[in-house]
């Protein structure tokens, strides 16, 4: 299993994310970054940060 926090990237956020894959934690992360934090257009640069935070649960 895979685990995310939000606040490891946007120190302000407690979000986290659990799941199997790391493409499934993005899938996730990417739907919180639109509806939750305004991002229309998520720049590779903060998908990097997402996958070097993804940790092992």
């Amino acid at each position: 299993m895979k685990q995310f926090a939000c606040g490891d990237v946007v120190p302000s956020c407690g979000r986290t994310f659990t799941a199997p894959t790391d493409d499934e934690i993005l899938a996730a992360v990417a739907g919180h970054a639109r509806d939750d934090h305004g991002l229309t257009d998520i720049p590779s640069s903060l998908v990097d940060q997402v996958r070097a935070a993804i940790r092992t649960a």
